[in-house]
């Protein structure tokens, strides 16, 4: 049973990838990690953006407290979604990881250039992406959702994680 906090709720994750099996993989292995989530996912960077932006079919869908984008896929690729994401002001604070199969320095340089938060080369072995899960709450992802309310008039603690930063 997961343990969470009483003022936690649930990290909303949109995974934009259009491999089938790695979506289904990627769902299951979060529901083993230690985040409490829900995943969501789109196949392609168009309804992607569209469910983002809660267009069309998406109007009140739930906004994701984080954004899993791989790069290489049909029609409207990674690098693109990532660019329109960062020119949007209602979408542009949003945490976007690359998670793609690529390795080359262009697509590690134009997705930093692009803002991108971080960038991991998908495992060969998917049951490595297990420990890349693990990771998510250290680039700050786990404090996003279960952040506790702010008290009015006195200020944030810091976190050892966060000194520095």
């Amino acid at each position: 049973m997961r343990k969470t906090h009483k003022n936690s709720r649930l990290l909303e994750i949109l995974v934009v990838e259009d491999n089938p099996a790695d979506i289904r993989y990627m769902s299951e292995i979060f529901k083993e990690g230690r985040l409490a989530n829900r995943v969501t996912a789109m196949r392609d960077g168009d309804t992607a953006l569209r469910y983002l932006r809660g267009e069309d079919e998406f109007i009140g869908a739930v906004k994701p407290d984080l954004v899993l984008l791989d790069l290489n896929m049909p029609g409207k690729d990674g690098r693109k979604v990532l660019e329109e994401i960062r020119k949007d002001p209602l979408l542009s604070h949003l945490p976007v990881i690359i998670l793609t199969t690529s390795s080359a320095m262009e697509d590690v340089s134009l997705s930093y250039d692009l803002k991108a938060n971080s960038y991991m080369v998908k495992p060969a072995d998917l049951g490595q992406l297990l420990k890349v899960a693990m990771c998510l709450d250290n680039v700050g992802v786990g404090l996003v959702a279960a952040a506790p309310p702010a008290v009015k008039g006195r200020k944030p603690r810091r976190s050892a994680r966060n000194e520095g930063t």
